[in-house]
C-alpha cells in the first residue's frame, strides 16, 4: 500500500461537478493499494497517517500530528501510485490490486483513521475525480507499507 500525504489548508474532491468530500486543515491522502495488500497494511498506514508529525508547533515547523492538531483527512483512491515506469513509455499498473480488493482496503484505511478520532472525508472509488487543494508548506510525504519492515539505519 502506498500513500502520498500532503499537508493542506483545505482540499475537496468533485465528481461530475458535485463535491463528494471536503476538509479544512489536515492531510490530503492519495492512496494506492497493491495486489497482495491486507488489512494489516491498512491499519499500519492509518496509524502512520494519524501519528506522523508534519504540522507546526510553536517551537518547530514540523512537530505535531494530525491527531495533535485536530486535523482531518481526505482519502482519495489512486491506483496510479503503483505505476511501473521502468520499461517503455506507457506505465504498467499490474502491481495495483483489482477494484474488488482495493476498494474495501481503501475503506479500511478511512475507517481506521476514524477509529483513532480523525475526521475523514473520501473521494468516490473508481470515479473520474477532480481534486482541489491548497497545500500548506508545501509538505508532501510518501508512505509505503513495504517500509514498515525495514530496520532503521544509524
Amino acid at each position: 500500500m502506498r500513500a502520498v500525504l500532503q499537508r493542506v489548508h483545505s482540499a475537496r474532491v468533485l465528481v461530475d461537478g458535485e463535491v463528494v468530500g471536503a476538509i479544512e486543515r489536515g492531510a490530503l491522502v492519495y492512496l494506492g493499494v497493491a495486489d497482495g495488500d491486507t488489512e494489516a497494511e491498512a491499519a499500519w498506514l492509518a496509524d502512520r497517517i494519524a501519528g506522523l508529525r508534519i504540522f507546526a508547533s510553536e517551537e518547530r515547523p514540523i512537530d505535531r500530528s494530525l491527531l495533535d492538531v485536530g486535523g482531518a483527512a481526505l482519502v482519495v483512491s489512486q491506483f496510479t501510485l503503483l505505476a511501473d515506469t521502468r520499461r517503455g513509455r506507457r506505465p504498467s499498473f499490474t502491481a495495483a490490486a483489482p477494484p474488488d480488493v482495493a476498494s474495501p482496503l481503501v475503506d479500511a484505511v478511512a475507517e481506521a483513521l476514524r477509529e483513532q478520532g480523525v475526521e475523514v472525508a473520501t473521494g468516490r472509488f473508481g470515479a473520474m475525480m477532480q481534486v482541489e487543494s491548497t497545500n500548506d508548506g508545501p509538505v508532501t510525504i510518501i508512505l509505503d507499507s513495504a517500509d514498515r519492515e525495514r530496520p532503521r539505519r544509524g
